[in-house]
């Protein structure tokens, strides 16, 4: 993917606008509860303001409602944490968008919730026609709105004078490139999460490109159903059955796999208090739920990811927020953590698990982006990157 980067360009003196993925968690109060997206936006705007540029940042936060700016919407707390992070005051501007105010070269200005001007969703061309005098230089650093096509993230990248990636979306770019479009083989992909249907379009497009497609949680199961084994009264979708066998069916065409569990956890409940039995794939009894894969299937996929080349990952592929149904995802995780290969993580389940299991070192690159990341994994388009490209192209 060929997109300007901003380290390529001299921003000193110019008027650089950012748009950045600060939409963290708060508690009731306010209070910022985790700002791992924050932290994630400074490489951009230290950049810049090391650079001798005049920053103005801004973001989206919660779901206002458009024409409307109630406190809970403001920025105010991204404004005090910022200025925290960068030691030095983050001045927090409203009403922005008809360019009423004044940023110096060195100085750094919080743009008011970008999601409470009235277009922005839709992507008005006259909205981010004014964005666009605003700045010299437009930055996407947003890589987790990608997939979607608004103001700030498409629209003001079409007549800004000149649009790129920051530090983070470009980063985002060349991860998802180098894993996808011309990955070290064998190239091995870890699809898990409750429904099949919710990531049939991923599963079928990674069926034409990877080398193993490793399955977990209720996918797993209907993968299962599709093989004819009896799984009880565990999660799947019996409707789509016919669809695991295509995937399936896809795979071997191509020599390659989707390796299924040959042994399980179960339980008759999901709680912190239900006891786990280990039992082969053949014993699940009608009242049984699957909640995790055995030792036996877990030690079989580590030895897949041992010599794996590549390895995508998005989604855990037991209950492992419940310690006795965690023993996969702990294994698939140390195996990826010591694995020489390339490993590519994603989605809020991913992360979690990341952090639960500690090997966020280990992980080659962690993606930001829950939904923008899935899509680029689907092979689509994403309207955000789309329009940086055409730019580059002139």
């Amino acid at each position: 993917m060929n997109v300007l980067k901003l380290a390529d360009l001299d921003v000193k003196g110019k008027r650089v606008f950012i748009r950045a993925d600060l939409n963290v968690p708060q508690d009731d109060a306010g209070n910022i509860t985790e700002d791992t997206r924050i932290r994630a936006s400074l490489p951009s705007i230290k950049y810049c303001l090391e650079n001798g540029a005049a920053v103005m940042v801004t973001s989206h936060l919660g779901r206002p409602t458009e024409g409307e700016l109630n406190p809970e919407d403001s920025l105010t707390p991204i404004a005090v944490r910022l200025g925290q992070l960068l030691h030095k005051p983050v001045r927090l501007v409203a009403d922005w968008v008809d360019g009423n105010f004044e940023v110096t070269p060195g100085e750094v200005v919080l743009l008011e919730n970008c999601r409470c001007n009235k277009g922005e969703k839709k992507n008005n061309d006259e909205l981010a026609q004014k964005m666009a005098k605003l700045c010299d230089i437009y930055v996407n650093d947003a890589f987790g709105t990608a997939h979607r096509a608004e103001a700030t993230t498409h629209g003001i990248a079409k007549f800004a004078p000149v649009a790129c990636a920051g530090f983070l979306m470009g980063g985002e770019i060349d991860a998802l490139s180098r894993a996808l479009e011309n990955p070290k083989r064998p190239l091995v992909a870890i699809v898990a999460g409750a429904k099949v249907s919710t990531k049939l379009t991923i599963l079928k497009s990674l069926a034409d490109k990877v080398d193993q497609l490793i399955v977990g949680g209720g996918i797993a199961n209907t993968f299962l159903l599709a093989t004819g084994k009896r799984i009880g009264d565990s999660l799947a979708e019996p409707n789509l059955v016919n669809e695991a066998h295509a995937i399936m069916d896809i795979m071997k065409e191509r020599g390659a796999e989707v390796p299924l569990p040959v042994d399980v956890v179960v339980a008759d409940e999901v709680s912190a208090l239900a006891r786990g039995a280990k039992v082969s794939v053949d014993e699940v009894s009608p009242h049984d739920r699957i909640l995790d894969v055995g030792p036996k299937t877990a030690a079989k996929l580590a030895d897949i990811i041992a010599h794996a080349g590549t390895i995508v990952w998005n989604g855990p592929i037991g209950v492992f927020e419940h310690d006795q149904f965690a023993g996969g995802t702990k294994m698939l995780a140390s195996a990826i953590a010591h694995s020489t290969g390339y490993s590519l993580a994603g989605g809020g389940d991913t992360l979690a698990a990341i952090a639960k299991f500690h090997i966020a070192q280990d992980v080659d690159y962690i993606s930001t982006g829950g939904g923008a990341f899935l899509e680029f994994l689907e092979g689509k388009k994403l309207p955000a990157i789309e329009v940086l490209e055409s730019r580059a192209k002139g």
